[in-house]
């Protein structure tokens, strides 16, 4: 058999080392607390985190601290983004969470901007994670239509190809969204294009017309009538003002 990298000589010999440094991990539970924490949308998750980070014994993954802060930084993302699916995120969402947070520390070089920004990662996956604590249960039927609804925003969206994707007449579907959402198919499905047109209004440099005919706007002037309909501006207007705003899309 193959000899690998690290054998058990090494790590006793790495464990002798460090019971003379009189150092240690946290144990497990120590250190999933702060994810606990932060998939119940508890607020004191990003202080936890924190602490546990400046505690100094979270693992020494390089000599140099900069890029040891920053494995450290990858590992809680990996962490945190599993953490908030099974607490109900939308994976999608998780996963470029994640990456947008990476590629933000990624040019970081300094310590202290690597811990700060660990700190608003977490602080960011706790917020959504106490939002969706708040948001209404839904059946499953409202559920897989919203899913659906979301996976397909490109594209002609009818109550008919709905229903039959939840196994319900149209007319009891309609009824069930609307009663649990507080919104009709129609006006939740602008929602959420207005929503995801924003961000490319932010985010990228797609213009107005491409962007309607992505989201599957008739024309850009319908488009434009209805993202001022939900926002109070032109998607031109809405750029001009909020263009790479967040912090985390000036990465």
């Amino acid at each position: 058999m193959a000899r690998t990298q690290v054998d058990e000589g090494k790590l006793a010999y790495r464990a002798y080392l460090n019971s003379q440094r009189g150092w240690s991990h946290h144990t497990h539970d120590e250190d999933m607390k702060q994810y606990h924490l932060m998939q119940a949308g508890d607020p004191r998750a990003p202080e936890e985190a924190e602490r546990i980070i400046r505690s100094g014994t979270p693992g020494t993954l390089s000599t140099d601290p900069v890029r040891n802060m920053k494995y450290l930084f990858v590992c809680t993302a990996t962490i945190a983004t599993r953490f908030a699916i099974e607490g109900g995120m939308e994976a999608e969402e998780a996963y470029n969470a994640s990456d947008l947070y990476i590629q933000r520390m990624d040019v970081l070089r300094d310590v202290e901007e690597v811990i700060a920004l660990r700190t608003d990662m977490m602080r960011f996956f706790t917020q959504r994670m106490a939002n969706i604590k708040k948001e209404g249960v839904y059946s499953r039927p409202v559920v897989l239509a919203q899913d659906h609804i979301r996976a397909h925003l490109n594209e002609r969206i009818r109550v008919s190809d709905l229903a039959d994707v939840v196994g319900l007449n149209e007319s009891y579907l309609s009824t069930l969204f609307r009663r649990e959402t507080g919104l009709t198919i129609t006006d939740y499905v602008s929602q959420e294009r207005v929503a995801t047109a924003k961000n490319m209004l932010r985010y990228s440099e797609m213009t107005a017309a491409a962007i309607a005919t992505s989201l599957g706007f008739s024309t850009q002037s319908y488009f434009t009538k209805v993202f001022r309909e939900h926002t109070g501006f032109t998607p031109s207007e809405f750029r001009k003002r909020f263009f790479r705003e967040s912090g985390m899309g000036s990465a």
